[in-house]
């Protein structure tokens, strides 16, 4: 899916929506207080071993992957980091001292690790992620917070208590996982105008396999270095990698599948059968929509594919329609017209869903059971609001097809879906005309 990208006419910080901004001066303000405390210490505790958890998580930043929905993670980076968070002791068994480890310098050890692993990407001239890391750095810096005090204790650190150890780790990954998930959220929801809740439960969902992954992967990192020492760090970057790569290799077939579903949709404007542009209006409508009436990120993705391919069917015309707007045509042509668009999709094997959502297009809101799905009837309003339209930013004529779609909701169109689609509609007019 689309996400509202910044203006580019403007500097970066100006660009940004205060949620943003408000993030990263808080980060900003933790960092330098961190940097400023471990300087004025006397000295590093066991600067060896923050040297080299500083430079796996440089080297995990440097290698952070894409998500689904324009995500961005660096679970090598991560799962370092909160080890080091979590770390008893390096090499030494009980009942060998448990080095002091301060909260602070973890931060600042993160932190300096981050932007080291980010500068290969600025330079490179793609965006250097500071919402991520700062995403990152805070569910770190509470981990730390809540576990560096107590990591000394007898409790914590007794030879015979690891168990309690683990539950607390346990504890702490979690909640950790779920504070980054909560700001992602909060900023997914801003920028594509999703409810929270909704916008939480998909972050969530996506990260919840990446999020265990990391949280394990920590723990062991923090248990393995208490008899390895610091040759744990190369024994499970392995593991991290591979598993960094299966991540990695999902996101690019979901990318490509995309890219598949846009050069299908292209077809029919290529061939005359649709005006150009009018699959991707559809679509963008069509999410903006889903997204006003609260839909999952799941089926908003199948939503945006079925969208963009809802006038394939319009291939096996004989005779294109004029305009290609099929809201002109007959109902036995509409179904026709869908059934044979459905019928294309399902022979991808993998795209089942979709092709329900396509073929149950023509379907009246009442009249008709079943009824059809909520993803058909959001596409059957904005193909129709398009086909009146089109590419235009008169206000008049938008108000004018609106008003045309609501007086028929009593039989053609869900009442809620107009409703939505006037809120979205009067929103994107707007910002075109400013």
């Amino acid at each position: 899916m689309a996400i509202r990208q910044a203006d580019e006419r403007l500097p970066s910080w100006q660009a940004m929506d205060s949620g943003r901004l408000l993030l990263l001066a808080a980060v900003g303000m933790i960092v330098v207080a961190a940097l400023a405390h471990t300087a004025a210490a006397d000295a590093i505790v066991d600067p060896r071993t923050a040297i080299a958890f500083g430079s796996v998580i440089a080297v995990g930043e440097l290698l952070r992957l894409g998500l689904p929905g324009g995500r961005e993670a660096a679970p090598i980076a991560t799962a370092t980091a909160l080890a080091y968070a979590l770390l008893l002791r390096v090499g030494q068994l009980p009942p060998h001292p448990v080095p002091r480890i301060p909260a602070l310098q973890v931060i600042a050890v993160t932190a300096v690790g981050m932007i080291v692993g980010a500068l290969p990407h600025i330079a490179a001239g793609r965006p250097a992620g500071l919402t991520g890391m700062a995403t990152r750095l805070v569910a770190v810096a509470c981990v730390a917070f809540a576990f560096r005090p107590i990591a000394g204790t007898e409790a914590i650190s007794g030879g015979g208590h690891w168990w309690v150890a683990f539950a607390v780790m346990t504890l702490l990954v979690a909640v950790g996982w779920l504070i980054e998930a909560m700001i992602g959220a909060l900023i997914r929801a801003d920028d594509v105008g999703a409810r929270f809740s909704v916008a939480l439960w998909d972050e969530m969902r996506v990260q919840l396999p990446l999020g265990a992954a990391v949280g394990v992967s920590a723990m062991m990192l923090a248990f393995a270095a208490e008899v390895m020492g610091l040759a744990e760090l190369a024994v499970f970057m392995g593991p991290l990698l591979v598993t960094q790569v299966a991540f990695r290799r999902y996101s690019g077939i979901r990318a490509t599948y995309l890219q598949t579903v846009r050069a299908l949709a292209r077809v029919t404007e290529v061939g005359g059968y649709v005006e150009s542009g009018h699959s991707r209006r559809v679509s963008r409508l069509a999410v903006a929509v889903g997204q006003e009436l609260g839909l999952a990120e799941p089926d908003l993705l199948d939503l945006e594919y079925a969208a963009l391919m809802h006038d394939i069917g319009q291939l096996s015309l004989p005779d294109p329609i004029p305009g290609g707007a099929t809201v002109l045509v007959s109902r036995e042509d509409q179904q026709r017209i869908a059934e044979l668009g459905a019928d294309v999709i399902s022979k991808a094997g993998v795209l089942d869903r979709v092709a329900e959502l396509v073929r149950c297009q023509s379907w009246a809101y009442r009249g008709h059971d079943p009824q059809p799905p909520v993803g058909s009837r959001i596409i059957r309003a904005a193909n129709a609001f398009d086909d009146l339209v089109g590419g235009s930013t008169d206000r008049d004529r938008s108000a004018a097809a609106l008003e045309q779609l609501r007086l028929e909701t009593a039989t053609e169109y869900d009442p809620g879906v107009i409703e939505a689609l006037t809120e979205v509609a009067g929103k994107r007019l707007a910002s075109r005309l400013e």
